[in-house]
């Protein structure tokens, strides 16, 4: 069979004319889409920063859906939900980039690490938990081990929570003695009094100069009947960490008049006070001074170094005005008005409370309340 060379001729430009016109098809529609993505982009962005987030949700999965493979936008609108409270959508963005086998090991983290933090803000602790386990060794392992330090002090779990401040410490990100200090506290609080000293001994060893420890040694000591013992560590806390003498004045006083010991401790408070003076301590002085006449003047030099309300009404409840039948009104209404002033106010948040508190229940700080009542800052 001749092979006719015409159709050759013929094919070769037809070919030609083709696969040109198939290609500035490809080029036109590669075009539009680009234009169209990075449109869609840039909306997003305007309307986030108007703080219109409903558009740019919307903008931000159009522009996912024309170009999916784009990791940025993934990580952008599952932020966006997260912000919005829609923590079950954040988690199906933040888990399709995931199952994306071409994610590079740095976005990879990333997502996992996002992954984490809806869990966390959804309150799916065991599963945030277990997320931030995988983050070990990345990139935003100190963030995980700070996500997993509060996972473990919100469900109250010292244990892990010791073990993962003490790697956190380990690796250079910070001195964390003192909370591993209140960790053993809070270990000790549930424990029976022999496994609680021991580990009260070790707070003490872990953070001398931390107040707590000693101060629930000493009560733990006053509640085995060992007085004595209790006010001997009570006395040594008062000269090794001085800025809780406020917080130690109340026992040192209950214990000293215990076991015999209201001159010392006397002599103890008047120390701290002339150092710092403070309404606790001035208390502390007053109870333990034998002589009434006197302890009544504390109040007035008190008030002679410091305008204190609350020393005025505890001075005039030591006295008696000559309208005597009037004395309980006017006691009553003073103790209502000075009761915000002696209360506890958190630094960090502002919380405010009757009684002092370690860890702040409303922030949840740490060694975030002064020592001093409100009208002392």
């Amino acid at each position: 069979m001749d092979f006719d060379l015409s159709w050759v001729l013929w094919g070769l430009p037809i070919a030609f004319v083709l696969g040109w016109a198939a290609s500035r098809f490809d080029l036109r529609q590669l075009r539009m889409e680009n234009r169209q993505a990075p449109k869609a982009y840039f909306r997003g962005l305007n309307f986030l920063l108007n703080e219109q987030q409903d558009q740019a949700i919307d903008a931000f999965i159009e522009a996912v859906q024309n170009d999916p493979d784009t990791s940025e936008l993934h990580f952008a609108l599952g932020n966006l939900f997260r912000r919005r409270g829609e923590y079950e959508r954040a988690v199906r963005v933040h888990e399709h980039l995931l199952s994306r086998g071409d994610l590079g090991r740095a976005d990879r983290q990333r997502a996992q690490h996002a992954l984490a933090l809806d869990y966390l803000k959804a309150g799916l602790l065991d599963r945030a938990e277990e997320a931030l386990r995988k983050l070990e060794g990345s990139d935003f392992e100190e963030q995980a081990l700070l996500a997993l330090l509060s996972i473990y002090e919100r469900s109250r779990d010292w244990v892990q929570a010791g073990d993962t401040a003490a790697k956190l410490q380990a690796s250079g990100h910070g001195n964390f003695s003192a909370r591993q200090s209140h960790y053993l506290c809070e270990r000790a609080a549930l424990v029976p009094n022999d496994k609680a000293e021991p580990l009260l001994r070790e707070a003490m060893r872990m953070a001398p100069d931390a107040a707590r420890p000693g101060m629930d040694l000493a009560a733990l000591q006053w509640r085995a009947g060992e007085v004595a013992t209790a006010y001997q560590t009570l006395s040594r806390l008062a000269h090794s960490a001085p800025s809780a003498i406020p917080l130690v004045a109340s026992p040192l006083v209950e214990t000293a008049v215990a076991c015999g010991m209201q001159a010392e401790a006397l002599e103890t408070l008047q120390t701290s006070y002339e150092l710092a003076p403070s309404i606790d301590v001035l208390e502390g002085i007053v109870a333990l001074d034998p002589d009434r006449e006197s302890a009544r003047r504390w109040y007035v030099q008190h008030l002679g170094r410091e305008l204190s309300l609350v020393a005025a009404t505890r001075w005039l409840a030591e006295e008696r005005l000559e309208h005597e039948e009037f004395h309980p009104t006017v006691q009553r209404a003073l103790d209502h008005a000075v009761k915000p002033l002696t209360r506890y106010r958190c630094a960090a948040c502002g919380f405010e409370a009757k009684q002092h508190f370690w860890q702040c229940p409303g922030c949840h700080a740490w060694d975030s309340y002064p020592a001093r009542r409100v009208e002392e800052l």
